[in-house]
């Protein structure tokens, strides 16, 4: 028998399922060796300065499809401008390469891939790229925000200025109760059962592709020990 019966899962909030079910997936991304090391004031700054990069293709991928999603019955809701992180993600890149840092832009192999999956579920399944949307923006008020101290502990950054931008959210004067909205959203979406378990999925997914920007970053900046 199925550990999570049908009447379970009825009885169980979307937003509740939808983060245990990527529980494993979650704390893999977190616990991976470069994160571990970058929050463990190990590797220097051109290793955030790298990661930070990566980041401009993922939300370029999703804030560029948002417009053209703003009306849609499922994806709409979710499409909040007080989240938006491009602009603060390429001040953070500008503070930290310098006004020339899009010639010298590059993504990793796995940044493409999940760049191209969020481009992809933009184009053809709001419902998947709602599982993107997810898993990116409550982690950045979230666990974001341990980033963000320990950068600028690590490598002197002014509190919530140049560098680390991106985990600022200006227009979010109460983040914990934004994440309760949020949360009510995800229980709201116009998702029969099929489809939530579908969004779960993908959500696994985006934990994993993010896992393999991770990994890739940790190729290019092994702790020579």
């Amino acid at each position: 028998m199925n550990a999570m019966t049908a009447s379970d899962t009825d009885a169980t909030a979307f937003s509740t399922l939808i983060r245990t079910a990527s529980h494993e997936q979650h704390t893999e991304a977190e616990t991976t060796t470069f994160m571990g090391d970058m929050l463990g004031g190990k590797l220097g700054v051109a290793a955030y300065t790298r990661y930070t990069e990566q980041l401009w293709f993922v939300y370029e991928a999703l804030e560029s499809a948002a417009p053209a999603l703003a009306d849609d019955p499922v994806a709409g809701p979710f499409i909040q401008p007080e989240l938006m992180r491009l602009a603060a993600l390429e001040r953070d890149l500008e503070h930290l390469r310098g006004p020339g840092w899009r010639s010298t832009l590059t993504a990793l192999p796995a940044t493409e891939a999940y760049a191209a999956r969020v481009a992809e579920c933009a184009r053809t399944w709001p419902g998947g790229y709602v599982a993107h949307h997810y898993t990116r923006y409550l982690g950045d008020l979230s666990g974001g925000q341990i980033i963000r101290d320990r950068a600028e502990k690590t490598w002197g950054f002014a509190k919530k200025g140049d560098g680390v931008r991106f985990y600022v959210f200006e227009g979010i004067a109460n983040p914990a109760a934004f994440k309760r909205g949020y949360r009510g959203l995800l229980d709201r979406v116009r998702a029969d059962d099929l489809e939530k378990q579908r969004i779960v999925s993908e959500c696994k997914r985006a934990f994993s592709l993010n896992t393999a920007v991770f990994l890739g970053l940790g190729e290019e900046f092994p702790l020579s020990a």
